[in-house]
C-alpha cells in the first residue's frame, strides 16, 4: 500500500527547494540539519525517487521534485489555512460596509464569501453607493469601512490598488470616430464635469452628452450597445470593449487610488478581520 505524503514532510521539502540549502532551510525551519536531512530522505522514500540533486552551489529539484512543487505548495497552503481558520476567534455582530458599484461584482463578492466562511456569526451589510455617498456614510456613522476612489491624494485611508480612469469604446461600434463623439457619463455628477468631461475639453475633442445614468453598470451597458463612449475604471472595462489611448486620441481621465476608509473609533477585532479580507482581495488587482 502506498504511504501517505506528510504535510511536515513536503514543508520542508518546499523550504529546501526555496533555500537551495539544506542548512539555511534547517534555521528557517527551527530544527537541526540531520532532522532536515532526515525528513528530506523520508519523503525520497515514500515518493520512491529522488527530489534533489547536488550542484556547485547548492541543491537542486530534479525532474521528480519539479513535478512535486507546485503540488507540495497546494497541500501545504491548504493545511495552513486550514490552521487558521480552526484557531481564528469567532467574531460576531454587524459590520456595514460601503463599496463601488465597479467591484460589486468582481473583487468584493470573493472576498465577503472568504469572510463569512471564516466568520458566519458575523453578519454583513454592504451599500453600493458613489465615492461622496460613501463618504458622508462613513462620517455619519452609517459605515464601518468604505472603500471609495480617491483623486485628491487623501492621506487617511490605506491604499488597495490603482485603477485609472479612461475612455472606453465597443469593439464592435466606432462610436469614438463620431464629431462630435458621443458620451455617456454620470447624471449631476461633480467627478464627471471635473475629470471626465473636462479631459475631453483640454484635449479639444468635440463631443455631445448621448446617455446619462445614475450607475457604472448602465455606462457600460450603454458602451457595449454602441450608444456612446464612457469613463470606466480599467478594471471594469465589459467584454466585447477596449481603452481608448493617445494613440485612438483620447487622454485618461484619472489616475485615481482606491482606498479603504475607516473610522478610528469604530476599529474592533470584526472591522480589523474584513479590512484584511478586502486588502487580500484586491492583491490581483495590483498597481496598474
Amino acid at each position: 500500500m502506498a504511504l501517505p505524503l506528510e504535510s511536515d514532510l513536503l514543508r520542508s521539502f518546499l523550504i529546501v527547494a526555496e533555500t537551495r540549502n539544506v542548512t539555511k532551510a534547517a534555521m528557517k525551519l527551527g530544527r537541526t540539519q540531520s532532522a532536515v536531512s532526515m525528513q528530506v530522505k523520508r519523503l525520497e522514500e515514500i515518493v520512491g525517487r529522488p527530489l534533489f540533486e547536488r550542484g556547485p552551489r547548492g541543491v537542486y529539484l530534479t525532474e521528480e521534485g519539479l513535478r512535486l512543487e507546485p503540488h507540495a505548495r497546494r497541500i501545504v497552503g491548504l493545511v495552513d489555512e486550514t490552521t487558521a481558520l480552526m484557531q481564528a476567534t469567532p467574531l460576531d455582530g454587524t459590520l456595514r460596509i460601503g463599496i463601488p458599484e465597479e467591484y460589486s461584482q468582481t473583487v468584493l463578492p470573493r472576498a465577503l464569501a472568504a469572510f463569512a466562511e471564516r466568520h458566519p456569526a458575523t453578519e454583513v451589510t454592504v451599500e453600493c453607493g458613489y465615492t461622496s455617498q460613501q463618504l458622508q456614510a462613513l462620517e455619519s456613522g452609517e459605515l464601518d469601512l468604505a472603500i471609495i476612489f480617491d483623486w485628491n491624494n487623501d492621506k487617511s485611508g490605506e491604499v488597495l490598488a490603482i485603477d485609472p480612469t479612461v475612455w472606453v469604446a465597443s469593439t464592435a461600434h466606432e462610436a469614438h470616430l463620431q464629431r462630435p463623439v458621443p458620451i455617456a457619463v454620470y447624471r449631476r455628477s461633480d467627478w464627471c464635469r471635473e475629470f471626465a468631461i473636462r479631459s475631453l475639453e483640454r484635449h479639444a475633442i468635440d463631443y455631445r452628452i448621448a446617455f446619462t445614468c445614475e450607475t457604472s453598470g448602465a455606462l457600460r451597458s450603454a458602451v457595449s450597445a454602441g450608444l456612446g463612449v464612457a469613463p470606466l475604471s480599467r478594471s471594469s472595462i465589459p467584454a466585447g470593449c477596449r481603452e481608448l489611448t493617445q494613440e485612438d486620441g483620447f487622454p485618461p481621465v484619472d489616475f485615481s487610488r482606491v482606498l479603504l476608509k475607516r473610522k478610528a473609533y469604530r476599529s474592533r477585532p470584526a472591522v480589523d478581520a474584513l479590512a484584511e479580507t478586502i486588502k487580500k482581495a484586491f492583491v490581483p488587482l495590483g498597481w496598474a
